[in-house]
């Protein structure tokens, strides 16, 4: 089950994904429990931006059928917080713990940035590449609920020419977070491969809205504060699928697959095509320990095979 990850062995391929398993409220409900028996091979930060940010106006969340819909809004308390806080929490929270096959390792620190342009972006990069508790670096370059990170995300010669930029401001592994709601994902991630990007993950939310019936009957509204949000869970598999499938077709870097995991066989679909790696999402939501359960169950799978 142990993976190599550009250039970090990794116990298992079951990491999170950003913002959706926040690791120091987690310890603190859950206590020194999810210390020794960590839900994740790696741990990808929250999104960090350069200053802090509120976030999108509540409501934020809007549960459908098959999953939910957000309107979070990257909050955050800015990089000066992120590097002389939580940081350090979050490293002394990852170092010990078992693998699904009951051997001890560590947990690396993947860090998720976004900035509104390249100079923001290149001072996230070097402020974290200094940092030797963070082991790789995650561009967010496709969050629906925030323009510039889609803008950046959905057009090629623009995410080529931010990675030639960013390429030089670290030696750590950098990996791109396409964005799903483009006209061609796999051109997105062959132009990341181009500008340097040690690997890419996907798929992020798409784009989604919810709507409420208004006062005194006058119709529906939009519910999320932020009007549209992202929509995850088991409603976007089959889209992960096809683009993880196409994505990893295009590419000779690793890709981390995503959307709507549930289970060990739906990790082992998104390695079955071409994926390196599993982020678990959503699931977390319903279940903190479902990264854990996963992994245990893709371990035994493995075994059988």
């Amino acid at each position: 089950m142990s993976v190599s990850f550009c250039g970090l062995q990794l116990a298992h391929p079951v990491i999170n994904g950003s913002g959706t398993f926040d690791a120091i409220a987690a310890s603190e409900a859950f206590g020194d429990g999810l210390l020794e028996d960590f839900p994740f091979a790696a741990y990808v930060s929250k999104t960090i931006t350069l200053e802090p940010r509120a976030g999108n106006p509540p409501p934020r969340i809007w549960e459908v059928p098959a999953g939910m819909i957000n309107s979070i809004g990257l909050p955050n308390k800015g990089l000066e917080h992120y590097l002389e806080v939580d940081l350090a929490a979050l490293a002394g929270m990852t170092t010990r713990g078992h693998a699904p096959g009951g051997e001890l390792r560590d947990v690396p620190i993947f860090t998720n940035v976004m900035g509104s342009d390249v100079g923001e972006l290149r001072a996230l990069v070097k402020a974290c590449d200094g940092r030797s508790e963070i082991a790789a670096i995650e561009l967010n370059v496709s969050c629906p609920n925030v323009h510039t990170g889609l803008d950046i995300g959905a057009d090629p010669e623009q995410l080529r020419a931010v990675l030639g930029e960013l390429r030089g401001a670290t030696a750590k592994p950098l990996v791109v977070k396409l964005t799903p709601n483009a006209a061609d994902v796999p051109a997105c991630a062959l132009a990341a491969e181009q500008g340097g990007a040690d690997a890419v993950s996907l798929i992020n939310t798409l784009r989604a809205m919810a709507l409420a019936p208004a006062a005194n009957g006058a119709g529906s509204r939009a519910w999320l504060g932020g009007t549209t949000g992202g929509l995850s869970g088991p409603a976007v598999r089959a889209v992960a699928l096809a683009q993880v499938a196409a994505v990893a077709e295009r590419v000779q870097i690793p890709v981390v697959g995503m959307g709507g995991v549930q289970s060990g066989t739906h990790a082992r679909e998104l390695l079955d095509v071409g994926a390196s790696l599993v982020a678990v999402g959503t699931e977390s939501f319903r279940d903190p320990g479902a990264g854990r359960r996963i992994a245990r169950e893709l371990h035994a799978q493995h075994m059988v095979v």
